[in-house]
């Protein structure tokens, strides 16, 4: 319980109504130390203010000022209340502002899921238009296979997926972002390693290959299965990271089919060399959200962003 002369730091946000006007009031009063100030700098006169602070006074059960005919002071709770009533109303006086920018999307969290691969090829352009066109906005960057990223948007822990899979949940809405091409990747001591040619996949037939598991991997493992319909590799060894794949390539372990931006890895001893069969882009990627959503920074960001804009081709 508390006692009229006393006062704790913190009372002010739990369990006493008072209002705001109240405490303006008060913050004019203890900064000016005159009620004829306090009120001429309120535009009001002053029994209304003294009213205010006598209501506020009752309302937290302390006494804020000393008064009398010649002076006011604050009390020892005063003091304290004083600091409490300055951050009350910075925050109250900034509210309408930050309810605003995030209304706009110019304000808020925006949590992002991306692929391995996908953090060396179309991130980095997101973040560079997030640090353009959302400077206000915190990015939560989380790196999930598209299954998982899938679980995590309709459980409300992502706003945008960047995925290779198209969506099958009624709940999302997509749009596809990116293409490009697979090519071979094969060690620069191997016989296939000779050149930059384009290469048939046919050449691969009874060749050490790095393939990928459909357990963590799915969309690339069905990919290149295609791709390999018709070939025996004599070796497989079965990996679910791209960059793990191109250093085992490096390392002479085998040969791969990889996305085209495999190359931005840069690996010492890998040659990529286009496929004959598969010239054309294949490898998809697609920007996924919930067709709820209301966070309005993500809205903007698909609105805005070029590197999120459907791809018409």
């Amino acid at each position: 319980m508390i006692r009229r002369n006393e006062f704790r730091a913190g009372d002010t946000l739990h369990g006493i109504m008072y209002s705001l006007e109240q405490v303006r009031g008060f913050v004019a009063v203890a900064e000016e130390l005159h009620f004829g100030r306090a009120a001429d700098r309120l535009q009001m006169t002053q029994p209304p203010l003294s009213r205010q602070i006598q209501k506020l006074e009752r309302s937290i059960g302390v006494s804020l000022l000393d008064r009398n005919n010649r002076s006011v002071s604050l009390t020892p709770a005063g003091l304290a209340f004083l600091v409490e009533a300055r951050r009350l109303l910075a925050i109250a006086d900034s509210a309408p502002e930050s309810a605003r920018r995030i209304a706009e999307g110019a304000a808020g969290r925006l949590s992002i899921g991306f692929t391995a691969m996908t953090a060396v090829g179309v991130l980095p352009h997101v973040l560079a238009e997030a640090d353009a066109f959302l400077p206000g906005v915190d990015l939560v960057l989380n790196e999930l296979v598209s299954e998982a990223q899938f679980a995590a948007l309709l459980a409300g822990d992502l706003d945008l997926g960047l995925v290779r899979l198209a969506p099958r949940h009624p709940q999302f809405d997509s749009r596809l972002i990116a293409r490009e091409t697979l090519v071979a990747a094969v060690p620069a001591d191997d016989p296939l390693g000779g050149t930059t040619a384009p290469v048939s996949v046919r050449e691969f037939e009874g060749v050490d290959m790095l393939m990928y598991a459909a357990s963590g991997a799915s969309y690339f493992a069905d990919l290149v299965a295609s791709v390999l319909v018709n070939v025996r590799p004599r070796s497989v060894q079965r990996l679910t990271q791209v960059h793990s794949m191109m250093s085992l390539v490096g390392a002479g372990r085998g040969a791969a089919i990889v996305p085209e931006s495999a190359g931005t890895f840069r690996i010492d001893g890998v040659v990529l060399r286009p496929l004959v069969e598969w010239e054309r882009p294949v490898v998809e990627l697609r920007a996924v959200w919930r067709r709820d959503s209301s966070n309005a920074a993500m809205l903007r960001a698909l609105e805005s962003f070029g590197t999120l804009q459907p791809l018409t081709a």
